[in-house]
């Protein structure tokens, strides 16, 4: 399968859609090579704005331009973005409602070598738990596209999480993305596996683990962890048990946002795959998945745990 980084994607999706919405301006903290907004401001030079290392300034500044009827796609790397700019986010962003698309690259533990400073593992939880967000980790390079678009036609803050490792390409180019559905990529009836982000491809893979082992798994991506799908996830419940995925801590993301709807519409029994209340570490991406149990197997092996 091809293998392609989300972060390319949005870069591309950026210049293929900004010649027919014309609204869309896009602006960069000095990391375009990186967050692959290059390509639009190569196609759109007017359009583009580097405003410097000053995250608070490039959140305030995408502010200032939604108020006056652009569509802003404010960009750098997602611990910066979400940790250095959240109370711009919050207050300049979120609580006035605004029309802006926060395109955060280089999130979770596969940024790698760069270390637990650049690798963000929280910021899920961090924009699912303000107003007005709406919150995005599409789990390849089609469903990245498809995202971009989508949230540029949305309106209302939007997040999305890319990621800078090439993973395999899912999707074909007529997969329907809509925001706050969910997908139900493979039935199932012993187990459900709930996934985003990277970890759909892992949870395609744990299903055909647990097949072999006469485990009939079903697969459901949600790419918008807010507002989650209660109705697939409720679906899912059928089951008897769910196991959750994600490149991020247990702690907020989609691990938590699924519990929440399973404890106050339908108790079901669940683990969680995820980072454990830990920081990562510098290491090569498929080396770190290993060592923080985010691989097809550890599905797979809290699917049988639940099973005995």
């Amino acid at each position: 399968m091809t293998k392609i980084a989300t972060r390319e994607a949005y870069g591309e999706a950026l210049a293929e859609i900004g010649a027919d919405i014309k609204d869309i301006v896009v602006l960069d903290a000095d990391l375009s090579g990186s967050t692959k907004t290059a390509v639009f401001a190569k196609k759109f030079p007017e359009r583009f704005f580097n405003i410097g290392i000053a995250e608070q300034d490039l959140m305030g500044t995408a502010a200032g331009l939604a108020t006056c009827g652009k569509i802003p796609f404010a960009s750098t790397f997602a611990v910066f973005a979400t940790g250095r700019a959240f109370e711009q986010i919050r207050n300049s962003i979120c609580y006035p409602n605004l029309n802006v698309k926060i395109a955060a690259t280089h999130a979770g533990l596969t940024v790698g070598e760069d270390g637990a400073t650049h690798q963000s593992i929280e910021d899920l939880a961090l924009m699912r738990a303000l107003p007005n967000m709406t919150v995005i980790s599409p789990a390849d390079a089609v469903e990245a596209k498809k995202a971009v678009k989508a949230a540029a036609l949305h309106e209302g803050p939007v997040y999305l999480r890319f990621g800078r490792m090439a993973v395999e390409t899912i999707f074909d180019e007529d997969y329907e993305f809509k925001i706050g559905k969910g997908k139900i990529l493979r039935e199932g009836k012993d187990v459900a596996i709930i996934a985003t982000g990277i970890m759909v491809g892992e949870a395609l893979k744990a299903a055909h683990i647990l097949e072999k082992d006469g485990l009939n798994a079903m697969v459901v991506n949600i790419h918008t962890i807010k507002p989650i799908d209660e109705e697939v996830i409720l679906q899912a419940a059928e089951c008897g048990a769910i196991v959750t995925a994600e490149e991020h801590t247990i702690i907020g993301g989609l691990g938590s946002a699924v519990a929440e709807v399973l404890a106050e519409k339908k108790p079901t029994p669940m683990r969680r795959i995820g980072v454990r209340d830990k920081f990562g570490q510098s290491g090569k991406p498929d080396e770190l998945l290993k060592l923080y149990n985010l691989t097809a197997e550890d599905i797979a092996n809290a699917a049988r745990e639940m099973k005995r």
